[in-house]
């Protein structure tokens, strides 16, 4: 497994960094989790092939996570020569297929009638669905809003997953243990911590109970030092590798 950080920010438009979307290479599968704002044109500026995505997986329906998923489905209808055929799979939590028809109402049929087969499926906790004949995708609920998703992604014995937006919780924990590599969100500060979002002792406490290899941090809001994050964690308690995420990163899984 290949991951390319595309988007590594948050609704807080920074220069350097799109929203949330992260590129999982499984050979034959090309995997988005999620897709804001900005994550469209950064493929194209890291030289991804965007062309060729297979599966898009969507931790829940905030803008900064969402943004740019009709400005995908446009580009991969009309700017394709010869035409898209390939299918399309969408994963998401319940309210994906109500999500596609008021995407489809503001910017028209092509959301839902891109002219190639567009697979639309609600995630049901503890199911694990098939992305290839060697990988598998499966989700489960986070504390974030009524309708969010952490995933974890495996093949053979490698496995990635991504917290989505999050609070703290065991269950989280539980679904994201013993992966090779745990993409975390760490949004706010302890002192300006708030239920739905991890703070650096939050990230330590998720850590303690997944026992993750490496933990890739993202998703800083400007109210945290980004540059200070990994030092915080280390000081609630987690001493295992950690990186900071950086728009156009590649990690081998």
């Amino acid at each position: 497994m290949e991951l390319t950080v595309v988007g590594s920010g948050t609704a807080a438009p920074e220069p350097d960094r799109a929203a949330a979307c992260y590129m999982v290479r499984v050979a034959p599968s090309t995997i988005l989790l999620d897709c804001g704002p900005g994550a469209l044109h950064n493929m194209a500026r890291f030289g991804l092939p965007w062309q060729h995505i297979t599966h898009l997986c969507i931790s829940h329906f905030h803008t900064d996570h969402i943004g740019d998923v009709p400005a995908l489905l446009f580009a991969l209808k009309y700017t394709q020569l010869p035409p898209r055929e390939d299918p399309l799979t969408v994963y998401g939590p319940k309210g994906l297929r109500k999500l596609f028809r008021k995407l489809a109402a503001a910017f028209g049929d092509y959301i839902e009638d891109p002219g190639f087969p567009l697979e639309i499926v609600e995630m049901k906790p503890g199911v694990r669905l098939g992305l290839n004949d060697v990988a598998h995708v499966s989700a489960a609920p986070t504390p974030h809003t009524d309708a969010s998703v952490a995933y974890r992604i495996e093949r053979a014995e490698r496995a990635l997953g991504y917290t989505g937006d999050t609070g703290h919780h065991v269950d989280v924990g539980a679904f994201l243990q013993n992966l090779d590599l745990l993409i975390a969100e760490c949004s706010l500060p302890d002192e300006l911590a708030i239920e739905s979002h991890l703070t650096p002792s939050r990230v330590a406490a998720l850590a303690r109970v997944a026992l993750p290899r490496r933990i890739l941090i993202t998703h800083v809001y400007p109210q945290l030092d980004r540059t200070a994050v990994i030092d915080l964690v280390r000081k609630e308690g987690w001493e295992g590798e950690m990186l900071m995420a950086e728009d156009g990163m590649k990690l081998e899984i």
